[in-house]
């Protein structure tokens, strides 16, 4: 009995409009499409949709700095968007912009149903503001010296060298990034959402199974516990956003419209379709299907702010958000110094985008993980798997079918038990997809491709052709290995799109759909095989880096009165700089709160052959009981600074951008405390 086809509709977190898109981005989108393109298969409804976040301070001051409007800004960088994700073949069934009719309509509906159930609420804050560009300043946009640690060139809203987190007005001498000038403490009326009216349907849905990974629901239990924050959802003109309704020179805030964006980009492919209606899929008592594909560094948007905002307006809530981890290569943060933090449009300049959406492919599982994007991994498998494996059946064989047999297949299927293994295999491979275990899926697929090249080595057709008498023997095995092949191609053209079509081409048939595994052909004219795809080129992979030292380390055209390092243009250092950080293997023997302190906790460390008292800005991502027992990595040689609370000897690392989004270093097992990270 055939399943009832599902109506599916899936977004990608939308790519901000403010910058190029990158390797690190594709992780995300190739996630997404792989998924999509396997559901298609299946028959089932799925659409896919996406847009560019367009509004918010960056993009606003960057069309400034360049002398153009922020919708120009926009619509240059839609084009180059647009052009990175076709090349990448993400297959996306619209793609729009936030800055949209139908997201202004969208997002001010929300607004207004939100405040008529009374879930906004005003109240007077006080924030640092740039008197010379007469605007108040987003905490990236203020540096100074710590409140905490007196480290100097740290950002608004945490420091990088204590890990404290803290208020822009609480920067020692404070500078705004955009001019220059000393900022001032200025009052203003903010519109403040209040996400604590929606816990206990939070609760519910967050715990219920298959909206969130677990990794995710454990720590959105913890942000329960500590208590949900009313959100500010407004800002203050000069602002590149929408305007909210009866108000004069408020702005949404981009958090607010942004995800709206999903919504807005759907109605806006409905508009244009007689097959999709906005209500099917967006109603609160909607029974279609809604899936988010996001970073984890942006959960709590999308698992907290997202589903209550929905709620609250009258709308549905997702059936699924599904996180993914971080990208590193070679093991390390994408670097421009190292030529690692590499554009999506300089990669295309130098290799094939079907060997990273494999490689992701064969990395990408449903959990959170970070993935690493090892170079000379990638060439080895690549060249292993694909070239060495998959096409080399088709190439082996090929040859053999044309010039002994006019390219004709055999009638027969000579080693029906060696097939029924591949279409055994299909319910499992498919389970996994839909599961987002890719790496599973295709291990049991490069699984298949090492019995199909043993068959053929076993049989040995180069050897049969030298023989008389042995055509029908060759005739068979060579078209058994063929549709070997073929079976191959199916379980791959999700994660292939563009081999699939050069292998469709060569077999002569319409487009594959998954059951056709179980259909091989017979009595099938092919026709003649062309090279699918070449081995990964070390020589390229060697100037791609290169390329993207020099494409990246680029010099803005103009630059805010006082040139400010960023997150993304750090000054480089000397190697012999890095060597002077010891970088030590700790365990927390014992972790807890100390009387006063609102942000810190102190943890006791075991460096091996000695113990070390630390100080951690990080009680607002831990509870003490989280931490004991963890190995993390600290430097070891960072001078003891005394505080308030006593003296820390050292620092532990942790990643992300403050406040409860901070994830400490903890080293794989294995590694034990005092070893140096090398």
């Amino acid at each position: 009995m055939t399943a009832a086809k599902r109506h599916i509709l899936v977004t990608s977190a939308l790519p901000y409009a403010n910058g190029a898109i990158h390797i690190g981005h594709l992780v995300e989108y190739i996630q997404t499409d792989i998924w999509v393109r396997f559901q298609k298969m299946q028959g089932n409804q799925c659409t896919y949709v996406c847009a560019d976040d367009a509004h918010g301070t960056p993009i606003m001051l960057r069309a400034q700095s360049e002398g153009i409007t922020p919708e120009a800004l926009i619509a240059a960088t839609d084009k180059e968007h647009r052009a990175d994700f076709a090349d990448f073949s993400i297959g996306f069934d619209n793609f729009h912009s936030t800055h949209s009719d139908e997201n202004k309509e969208l997002a001010q509906g929300i607004y207004t149903r939100l405040k008529k159930a009374g879930h906004i609420h005003t109240k007077t804050i006080e924030q640092a503001y740039d008197p010379e560009k007469e605007m108040f300043l987003p905490d990236r946009f203020i540096k100074g010296e710590c409140p905490k640690c007196g480290a100097e060139d740290q950002y608004g809203d945490n420091c990088e060298a204590c890990g404290s987190t803290y208020s822009p007005t609480d920067l020692k001498n404070p500078v705004s990034v955009v001019s220059g000038a000393r900022p001032v403490k200025k009052e203003s009326e903010h519109y403040f959402f209040a996400l604590g009216d929606f816990e206990a349907m939070l609760k519910d849905w967050v715990n219920a199974k298959g909206h969130v990974q677990t990794e995710i629901t454990n720590k959105l239990n913890e942000w329960f516990e500590s208590g949900l924050q009313d959100w500010d959802i407004s800002r203050d003109k000069p602002y590149f956003g929408f305007e909210i309704p009866g108000t004069k020179d408020k702005y949404f805030y981009v958090w607010l419209d942004a995800p709206v964006g999903y919504m807005a980009s759907f109605k806006n492919l409905c508009d244009k379709s007689s097959e999709l209606n906005f209500d099917d899929y967006w109603a609160a008592d909607s029974q279609y299907e809604l899936y988010h594909f996001i970073g984890k560094d942006i959960a709590y948007f999308h698992t907290l702010f997202w589903p209550a905002m929905l709620n609250g307006s009258g709308y549905r809530t997702p059936t699924g958000v599904f996180c993914h981890g971080f990208l590193t290569v070679d093991g390390k943060k994408m670097s421009k110094s190292r030529g690692t933090f590499i554009k999506a449009r300089t990669y295309l300049e130098h290799l094939n985008p079907e060997y990273l959406r494999y490689y992701f492919a064969a990395k990408l599982g449903s959990g959170i993980d970070d993935l690493d994007l090892n170079l000379d991994d990638f060439q080895a498998r690549v060249n292993s798997d694909l070239v060495g494996k998959v096409v080399n059946i088709a190439s082996r064989c090929a040859g053999f079918i044309k010039k002994k047999f006019d390219n004709q297949l055999s009638a027969n299927i000579s080693e029906p038990a060696l097939y029924k293994q591949f279409t055994d295999a299909s319910d499992h491979i498919a389970a996994l997809y839909d599961k987002r275990e890719f790496n599973h899926a295709i291990r049991e697929i490069m699984a298949l491709a090492d019995h199909a090249n043993q068959y053929i080595d076993a049989a040995q057709p180069w050897v049969l052709a030298k023989e008389d008498g042995k055509e029908q023997a060759l005739h068979d095995i060579c078209s058994m290995g063929i549709n070997l092949f073929r079976a191959l191609v199916i379980f791959l053209k999700p994660v292939l799109p563009k081999l699939t079509e050069q292998s469709e081409t060569f077999l002569n048939i319409a487009p594959l759909s998954w059951q056709d595994v179980y259909t091989p052909l017979t009595s099938h004219k092919v026709n003649k095989f062309k090279p699918l795809m070449t081995r990964v080129d070390k020589d390229k992979v060697a100037a791609m880096v290169e390329a993207s030292k020099e494409n990246l380390d680029v010099t803005p055209t103009k630059k805010p009165a006082k040139d400010k390092k960023t997150m993304d243009n750090n000054e480089l250092i000397d190697f012999e700089d890095f060597a002077k950080i010891d970088l030590r293997i700790a365990l927390i023997k014992k972790a807890e709160h100390i009387e006063g302190a609102d942000k810190l906790l102190r943890l006791t460390l075991d460096l091996g052959d000695e113990t070390r008292n630390v100080f951690a800005g990080i009680k607002s991502a831990y509870s003490p009981e989280q931490l004991e027992g963890k190995l993390t990595v600290m430097v070891a040689n960072l001078k003891p600074r005394k505080m308030k609370f006593g003296v820390s000897e050292g620092m532990v690392l942790a990643a992300g951008p403050g406040g409860k989004d901070l994830w400490i270093m903890e080293p794989h097992a294995g590694a034990q405390p005092g070893m140096k990270v090398k």
